[in-house]
């Protein structure tokens, strides 16, 4: 596939992919400090005139579903959580037609308060974040004593239907390796969703070290130790977890080895960063800018043509093991998961 993308049509890639899944963040903030993911003092936040306002987000997701085939969109932060019309923008999403399947990532702080009217609003589940059952070594990793809040997020968030409810986990060496086991115990316990993941090269502060990551094997064979897994034979598709059957099933747990088993070439997913910024690809270390275009007046044909132009020049992998591979300059909390 040679040629240049059209004026119309999907979110294509010069590789043949094409982007269904839109990850659109809004917000960089976020009121945890993960050690893995931003420093103790936080970060400089963007501006306000910088971000995506509610009705812009809402005619970008609008572009991407009405004429660029986007069939899923997941909102994401930073923490999305604290973005004061979050329930706004999910209604105006859920309206759109054809509608897409929502749903959003959280760290789970407030989720008790909100899920009712997310649920109301058109959300259809949500993913937290949640790396340990710990209270001692969450407040360690998160740098807040608020375990008992993100328990307490992941609870209201079954009970107001969104589901199924999935938990987001990353396991880091000589941290909480050790708790692979118990956090899947505790998801079939409570009818979640485990999803471990391993940590990736995308911190504020650069310090990524591949030798101390936790690989998807070492994940494997710590849960082994108590549960016995099968491979799903569920069709994968361009889903990021690799599944197993525990026990036989029906409950399955996920694995997400976007370092040592890549999953670039079945990628559907596009981004959309607070600032109204294309990224192609979660590592993408250059992105497009839709926000100037929208705030010049732009039609919803060129915004779409502009979406299309930069997703056409994705690469074909993320490149970690690529002995020329960069870092993003932006963090995952400024690009959003």
């Amino acid at each position: 596939m040679s040629a240049a993308p059209g004026t119309n049509g999907v979110l294509v890639d010069r590789y043949g992919r094409v982007a269904r899944d839109l990850r659109v963040s809004l917000t960089d903030k976020c009121n945890l400090r993960c050690t893995y993911c931003m420093p103790a003092e936080g970060l400089p936040w963007l501006a306000g005139p910088e971000l995506l306002t509610d009705e812009e987000i809402v005619r970008l997701v609008r572009v991407a579903v009405e004429r660029l085939g986007v069939t899923e969109v997941r909102f994401t932060g930073g923490e999305p959580l604290i973005r004061p019309g979050l329930v706004g923008i999910v209604t105006a999403v859920a309206a759109l037609r054809p509608r897409p399947r929502i749903s959003l990532t959280t760290n789970g702080i407030g989720l008790d308060r909100l899920a009712p009217a997310l649920s109301a609003a058109g959300l259809d589940r949500v993913n937290v974040s949640l790396d340990t059952l710990d209270a001692d070594r969450f407040t360690r990793l998160t740098r807040r004593p608020r375990l008992d809040a993100v328990l307490a997020g992941l609870a209201g968030a079954a009970a107001a239907g969104l589901s199924p409810v999935k938990i987001n986990s990353v396991l880091m060496r000589g941290v909480n390796e050790d708790e692979a086991p118990a956090l899947l115990r505790f998801a079939l316990d409570h009818d979640y969703q485990l999803r471990i993941i391993e940590q990736m090269p995308l911190d504020a502060q650069h310090g990524w070290d591949r030798s101390t990551m936790v690989t998807a094997e070492e994940i494997l064979t710590s849960l082994r130790t108590v549960f016995d897994l099968s491979p799903d034979p569920a069709e994968r598709g361009a889903a990021p977890a690799e599944t197993w059957l525990v026990d036989g099933g029906p409950a399955r747990v996920g694995v997400i080895a976007s370092v040592t088993r890549p999953f670039c070439g079945d990628c559907d997913r596009t981004r959309l960063t607070a600032d109204g910024q294309v990224r192609a690809c979660l590592f993408a270390t250059e992105e497009s800018d839709l926000r100037a275009a929208l705030r010049a007046d732009a039609d919803d044909d060129e915004l779409a043509r502009r979406w299309r132009t930069a997703m056409w020049g994705k690469r074909a992998g993320h490149g970690i093991d690529d002995p020329t591979f960069l870092q993003p300059t932006r963090p995952m909390s400024a690009i959003g998961g």
